[in-house]
């Protein structure tokens, strides 16, 4: 399907101090769009400059929260150039969402090539400070203007650029972490595995408590039993217990990460045990008060790697490796951002360089 190129008339100012970039607040002269109608399929494929979307009050996405999306980034090397990270995965798991919530498939390859060309264009935004990359936000979204509550006949898919400051403007720091006793993230036979708006509108108020607590993150656990670890905020967690890394096993209810995946296939080039299996909040605090648990991290597209330095559980609370980074956490975060940035040997293959047109 040819996409057609629609120039801006208009550039826009780009921020001059990176530094104060933030995440998600600032936004490149064009998006990538295409619409989708259940008799025609997928048309009108193009790269535009961004604009408001025009949808009827009634639009389906509104009423029944029918919207799937993913988070990528693209970064500037010391070269210059520009390189995606595992880009191909994001667009293999949207179409993954898009099934689980009953929306129509976008061949993944095509996906791919409009991202690449879209950031080709917008390549001056990529910004070129440590720890800053220029975050990609695809989405589909239901645009029916019909008030029943079935599957819509009608779909946008749209990537939007945001030029991203670093995560740790202040550097990488452990994170505390409060393990959510009553709310529940997803269950099994639900929307877990997918990367839906849904999910994560479900964790706002128990975030939002948990931050008025002073706490910066929430681990979620299982939505029967209530005593199994699932994810920790927005990312994947795993555990160091006697030299292994443990973390959740995936099942129906939790997001299958990428840099989760990423991290699993380093370990086992280091050369580390790995185990996927359930685990408990009764076996952390255990396997802590035996010194079996030396550290603990978070994994995820916008952190990387977030240590974490504190668990709160009801009345109980356990401190990790003092509150400091550990080799583990600090190991793979290195090497991740390295791969990243093209300063370290990609030797899985993960990323890619921006052709330029």
């Amino acid at each position: 399907m040819e996409i057609k190129i629609i120039k801006t008339k208009e550039f826009k100012e780009k921020p001059q101090d990176e530094s104060k970039l933030g995440f998600g607040k600032v936004f490149s002269d064009h998006m990538f769009i295409i619409e989708y109608d259940e008799g025609t399929g997928w048309r009108d494929a193009r790269i535009q400059p961004v604009e408001n979307l025009s949808l009827h009050p009634a639009s389906s996405v509104f009423h029944y929260g029918q919207e799937i999306f993913e988070g990528a980034k693209a970064y500037r090397r010391q070269d210059g150039e520009i390189q995606v990270f595992r880009l191909m995965d994001n667009c293999k798991r949207l179409v993954n969402s898009a099934v689980r919530s009953s929306m129509p498939e976008l061949d993944p390859e095509f996906q791919y090539e409009a991202i690449l060309q879209l950031i080709n264009l917008d390549r001056d935004w990529v910004p070129q400070s440590e720890g800053t990359s220029l975050y990609l936000r695809p989405t589909m979204i239901s645009s029916t203007p019909a008030l029943g509550a079935h599957s819509a006949h009608n779909f946008i898919y749209y990537v939007l650029c945001s030029p991203s400051g670093s995560y740790y403007p202040n550097g990488m720091q452990p994170v505390r972490i409060r393990i959510e006793a009553f709310y529940a993230r997803s269950v099994k036979g639900g929307m877990g595995r997918a990367k839906a708006g849904g999910n994560y509108a479900a964790s706002f108020k128990a975030t939002k408590e948990a931050h008025d607590a002073g706490f910066d993150q929430v681990l979620w656990l299982d939505g029967v039993h209530k005593k199994y670890v699932q994810e920790v905020g927005a990312m994947n967690i795993m555990f160091v217990i006697d030299g292994v890394i443990v973390t959740p096993d995936l099942g129906d209810t939790i997001l299958p990460g990428i840099t989760r995946d990423s991290v699993l296939q380093l370990a086992a080039d280091f050369g580390y045990k790995i185990e996927e299996r359930p685990i408990s909040v009764d076996e952390i605090f255990e396997a802590h008060s035996s010194g079996r648990l030396s550290e603990s991290f978070g994994t995820g597209t916008a952190a990387v790697i977030s240590p974490v330095g504190e668990f709160s559980y009801r009345d109980e609370t356990i401190i990790l490796n003092n509150n400091k980074i550990g080799p583990v956490a600090q190991r793979f975060y290195d090497l991740l951002t390295g791969i990243q940035l093209g300063t370290a040997e990609d030797k899985f293959g993960w990323t890619k360089l921006v052709p330029r047109s």
